[in-house]
């Protein structure tokens, strides 16, 4: 007996400024205006993708006191610019990257179920961590944790928000104007939690939104990450480029709900993944060879290299070979706080790479471009539906979140051409058939009355 087809999940990131985003191209446009926000929302919609996601950072990238090239502005607040697209879209999830170790539960949850009640149950919260002193320099209250207690703090700061959501039944607002009752229940919203990290006790004062709360993103990769994830997630993003790799990580998530009495099915798995798509498999192929070298300046792989290397390699020709000097293992790093998460092992790094670029002919660059690069579907739309059909139905992924290169007019092509081949196939939705985003997810609507805190289990 053949196994059912399952369905795909897509949705998109409106990228910003950073490595991915070619912002000089020509047909690029701002990063900032909330006409690219709209725009970039209405074609994720018009897709008929899952939902729509920013990741947020709250410093500046700098690296020996300067400003990156490639992150030259922020972005407005993550909020703001959700319920504002809340207003211009109708079905898109709204996703945004908040940080559990520079926030406070309450003012957390108290947004994530306004943007809820707004956008009529389409919100969802990205858990993340902050891992460097080098953010923390922007608060005074907290400065920064230790590894070990980011992900304490994180489980402690999900579960406190949830028993803020859930002290709210939903039932509670009667308004009977000939009774002039309006609350049936007096005690509505009243909290207390005490723990290790978060002493507080209330009235949480947004009534129960329509998905109780909002969807749960997880985006680390360490142990830490998937385990938290498979607490208490319902997504969590991955990483891996092969179908190998994809599978494994997918099942290793999965493997680990049964321990949180949670089903298969009840944790997503999507990966982040670029696109070029092209006439033919030939062309697609040499304009993401042009992508890519957009991406990548000279500049860039210089400072993407001093991540390792943690030195100023200033003096370096980016498509010269790479220094023959090692990597300095001191405690502060050039690039504040990167270095020591994205490569644990400098030294083991530096060898690897050395040996790749040896073995190819890379130069300095030529390594940054073909070691930096995401998952991507490159060649025609035929292709590209195919490849992302294959990693769904073998299990590598449930899914993937499009990342392209322009914005905001990056996904366009990506709606026109390849989402209708895939509705052709069978495996993606033609039309919308529930209102949230727990409903576009296949996820199950939390009920406060009889719920499992499993994230403070």
């Amino acid at each position: 007996m053949s196994k059912p087809l399952k369905q795909i999940h897509l949705a998109a990131h409106f990228p910003g400024v950073n490595n991915t985003t070619v912002w000089s191209d020509p047909e690029a446009g701002s990063h900032i205006e909330f006409s690219s926000f709209a725009r970039f929302a209405r074609t994720a919609e018009r897709a008929k993708f899952d939902f729509l996601f920013l990741a947020e950072g709250l410093r500046l990238r700098e690296q020996g006191g300067k400003i990156y090239d490639l992150d030259v502005v922020g972005r407005p607040d993550t909020f703001a610019i959700l319920t504002a697209l809340a207003a211009v879209t109708d079905h898109l999830g709204l996703t945004g990257t908040i940080n559990s170790t520079f926030n406070e539960p309450y003012e957390v949850a108290r947004q994530f179920a306004s943007l809820d009640h707004l956008s009529d149950g389409r919100a969802a919260w990205n858990v993340v961590t902050s891992w460097d002193a080098f953010t923390g320099e922007n608060f005074r209250r907290g400065g920064f944790l230790p590894k070990d207690e980011r992900y304490s703090r994180a489980k402690e700061f999900l579960a406190t928000a949830n028993e803020l959501f859930d002290s709210w039944h939903g039932d509670e607002i009667v308004a009977d104007q000939k009774s002039g009752t309006f609350l049936a229940d007096a005690k509505a919203g009243a909290f207390v939690h005490q723990g290790g990290h978060f002493d507080i006790e209330g009235r949480f004062n947004v009534p129960r939104s329509p998905q109780g709360r909002p969807v749960i993103f997880q985006a680390g990769d360490s142990e830490e990450g998937r385990e938290f994830a498979a607490e208490g997630a319902d997504a969590i993003f991955s990483r891996y480029a092969t179908l190998q790799e994809g599978q494994a990580f997918y099942t290793d998530v999965k493997g680990r709900l049964a321990r949180y009495g949670r089903r298969h099915d009840e944790l997503l798995i999507l990966p982040a993944a670029t696109f070029v798509l092209g006439d033919t498999d030939a062309e697609a192929e040499e304009h993401a060879r042009e992508i890519r070298r957009a991406q990548v300046s000279g500049a860039t792989a210089i400072k993407h290299l001093e991540f390792v290397w943690n030195r100023d390699l200033s003096a370096y020709d980016p498509d010269g070979p790479l220094p023959d000097i090692d990597p300095d293992l001191g405690e502060h790093t050039i690039a504040r706080g990167r270095a020591q998460v994205r490569y644990r092992d400098p030294l083991a790094t530096a060898r690897e790479w050395r040996e790749r670029a040896a073995a190819n002919n890379w130069s300095i660059r030529d390594l940054v471009i073909e070691t930096g690069n995401r998952q991507a579907f490159v060649g025609t739309p035929a292709r590209v539906a195919e490849t992302i059909n294959d990693f769904v139905q073998a299990d590598a992924s449930d899914g993937f979140i499009l990342v392209p290169h322009i914005t905001p007019g990056g996904l366009d092509s990506f709606a026109d051409s390849v989402v209708p081949l895939l509705q052709e196939r069978g495996v993606y939705r033609t039309a919308y058939e529930g209102r949230t985003l727990r409903d576009h997810l296949g996820l199950t609507h939390p009920d406060a009355e009889t719920r499992t805190d499993r994230a403070a289990s």
